[in-house]
């Protein structure tokens, strides 16, 4: 078996080679590593033993390397045997699953997208596998043919993971109803949005199921956050910049509850990425700044909100029932436009999950189908 990168042996010591470093692995990291059945539970693979409590001073005492297994005799009378293919995996992050799909940029001109198809089997599939991989490079699928039997979401949500509850409930009917305590129960365009930005942490993945949708308005519209800031970094970069730096409360106001949290409105990772946008102007409240940052802001804002509402980015269509979206609220901006309630019915059931449900269903799927 041959790698790009290499696990060699030296006096007893062994090394990683990813071809431009050689740095010694610390005989430590290994001996928590060994896979002997009195040490790893063999269907759960948790350790059976509490490294923390081990002495540190681990030495190998003799090592023999062949094809693809490290046999190792360690200081303290362990003997084990540890795949290579194992250690250059977890040693180069090769098994960081989720960075290793890359975000599809998009805009109003994305067509032939592939929709899937819901079965009851589906959830333990490799079509289910394809189905999240494309989720994670463009923020969104649409599954058709879902039952449309009331709270069936759950369901669907349960079957990857575990549904994220919230204060509008473990699920939520969204439908025109008399004094609303959000504009979704409403009949009004809806602008693009993120939704529960005002929580700690926010949810990440919403499931939108349309039950019944007789009305000819209410079109379902998107929006990539990762296209827009991207553009707004290379076009506008003190504007992308003040916007990455200075963080905004979002409030939420119930009869029950009051939810709050400040964020900047365009977050980055610890290497200075893309990680999770967050827009909702009628519930956002700047702090107060001495007025020439706060003029930058109020600019700033109001080019975003032009991107984010431009034809050029915004993509709109129609949910019939049995459709279900599941939609990135980190990365994806939502919305609807308006519609006439006296046409018709529109009724949609949602509910949120998080990433771990996501990340770990197509980690596992990954094993199952050994891809």
């Amino acid at each position: 078996m041959k790698y790009l990168m290499n696990i060699e042996v030296e006096k007893n010591r062994i090394f990683f080679n990813d071809g431009n470093n050689r740095q010694e692995i610390h005989p430590f990291w290994l001996r928590e590593r060994v896979e002997n059945k009195e040490f790893l539970d063999e269907i759960t693979q948790q350790r059976l033993f509490d490294p923390s409590i081990l002495q540190t001073n681990i030495l190998i005492e003799k090592v023999k390397l062949e094809n693809d297994e490290l046999e190792i005799n360690f200081n303290d009378g362990v003997k084990s045997y540890l795949k290579v293919s194992n250690i250059i995996n977890e040693y180069s992050n090769q098994k960081m699953v989720m960075s290793s799909i890359k975000k599809v940029k998009w805009d109003s001109n994305l067509n032939n997208l592939k929709n899937f198809i819901y079965n009851a089997d589906i959830s333990e599939t490799k079509e289910m596998y394809d189905l999240l991989v494309s989720f994670y490079q463009y923020g969104f699928v649409i599954i058709k043919n879902v039952p449309t039997q009331d709270n069936f979401i759950i369901n669907f949500a349960n079957s990857i993971g575990s549904v994220r509850r919230t204060n509008f409930g473990e699920f939520f009917n969204v439908r025109s109803i008399p004094n609303p305590n959000d504009l979704a129960y409403t009949s009004y365009n809806l602008a693009p949005h993120t939704d529960n930005p005002y929580r700690i942490p926010v949810p990440c993945i919403q499931l939108l199921h349309c039950i019944e949708n007789e009305v000819s308005g209410g079109l379902s519209t998107l929006v990539d956050g990762y296209t827009v800031t991207e553009d707004l970094k290379n076009e506008f970069k003190d504007y992308y910049e003040i916007l990455t730096k200075i963080k905004v409360k979002f409030k939420f106001i119930d009869k029950e509850v009051i939810l709050e949290d400040w964020s900047e409105l365009i977050k980055l990772d610890e290497k200075g990425e893309f990680k999770q946008v967050r827009f909702s102007p009628r519930l956002d409240y700047v702090p107060i700044l001495n007025k020439e940052n706060l003029d930058l802001y109020y600019k700033a804002r109001n080019k975003l909100s032009e991107f984010y509402n431009s034809d050029k980015y915004r993509i709109e269509f129609k949910l019939n029932p049995g459709d279900l979206l599941m939609m990135d609220n980190y990365r994806l901006l939502h919305g609807r436009t308006s519609f006439d309630s006296n046409e018709g019915n529109r009724f949609l059931q949602g509910c949120y999950i998080d990433y771990d449900s996501t990340e770990g269903k197509i980690r596992h799927l990954k094993r199952k189908f050994n891809i």
